[in-house]
């Protein structure tokens, strides 16, 4: 920290790096001899050419058939997609409408519907008929219960031991062609 210091305090001159002993007094260097014999080379100002830049024209074609048909399916599908827009708030409209309609037509069912439960008693047309003998109650006989607290339960039948493989097989060919004469007779 003490050089840090004692650094700073110290001046510095801008001559101190160059000597005193080199210096003449002028500020132009002096030349040495063969410096001086040597002739300088003469430099010519550049001529500069003045030349426009040679640009391509392109020349002017006709117009592309494909970019004209690309522009009338644009224009025209754009117009398609306005009218579908257009038809799609109409549509939108109407389903809001019949929306309401189906709303008003559920209450006014329910309330119909309540009318006609009322209109009929149905203890009293039972009582009618059954008084005048055209319906008659079911006896404790007809009525049949299932009874379905059991498990299901599957019996498998064996079968005989001669009626298997070839011998099986024989037989059944024996009793349908028995069948066939006896169908013909």
């Amino acid at each position: 920290m003490a050089t840090a210091v004692r650094r700073r305090n110290i001046r510095y001159s801008k001559y101190d790096t160059v000597p005193y002993e080199a210096y003449d007094g002028s500020a132009a260097r002096q030349l040495e001899r063969e410096e001086v014999l040597q002739p300088r080379p003469v430099v010519r100002p550049r001529e500069r050419a003045v030349v426009r830049p040679r640009v391509r024209v392109r020349e002017a074609g006709a117009v592309s058939p494909f970019a004209v048909v690309g522009f009338l399916a644009v224009g025209v599908f754009a117009v398609l997609l306005l009218f579908s827009y257009a038809r799609l708030m109409t549509i939108s409209q109407q389903v809001v409408a019949l929306n309401s309609e189906m709303t008003t037509l559920q209450s006014e069912e329910a309330k119909l519907r309540a009318q006609y439960e009322l209109a009929y008693d149905l203890d009293a047309i039972q009582e009618s008929l059954t008084t005048s003998g055209t319906m008659v109650e079911p006896q404790n006989g007809q009525t049949v219960y299932v009874d379905l607290s059991e498990p299901n339960t599957v019996k498998v039948f064996q079968q005989e031991e001669g009626t298997s493989g070839l011998e099986g097989m024989f037989q059944s060919v024996k009793s349908i062609a028995e069948e066939i004469v006896t169908y013909f007779r």
